[in-house]
């Protein structure tokens, strides 16, 4: 059974960051594509930025082009999203999901589910 547990959010004031992870157990991730998402209050989940190992490949939301980065440590089993210049309207409940097909660009769907962990930027 695969499980992903996220970690690193928190409290952060407009203009700061913050690293969140995803470690995976149950499986070894080797090949796989992992996306992070987010659900902001009162809105749908989106898509925020996802990788292809081992083909590297990554895509990323308009909104956070330039501000976020995704990176994988498979040694750890983990992938992070790190976030800088953070804006109000990135609070959300950001969520961490992964498969294991191989694919040349980063696309669903997901099989496993984080169960996520809240950002919340203040102005």
């Amino acid at each position: 059974q695969v499980q992903l547990v996220e970690s690193g959010g928190g409290w952060v004031q407009a203009g700061g960051s913050l690293r969140l992870s995803c470690a995976a157990s149950g499986r070894t991730l080797s090949t796989y594509t992992m996306g992070w998402f987010r659900r902001a209050p009162g809105k749908e989940r989106d898509l925020v930025a996802a990788i292809s190992w081992p083909v590297g490949s990554t895509r990323y939301a308009d909104s956070v082009k330039g501000r976020f980065a995704i990176s994988r440590d498979n040694a750890k089993n983990t992938v992070y999203l790190q976030m800088g210049s953070l804006k109000p309207e990135d609070t959300a409940v950001y969520y961490c999901a992964v498969h294991f097909r191989r694919t040349t660009y980063p696309v669903g769907p997901y099989d496993y589910w984080g169960q996520g962990t809240q950002v919340t930027v203040s102005s």
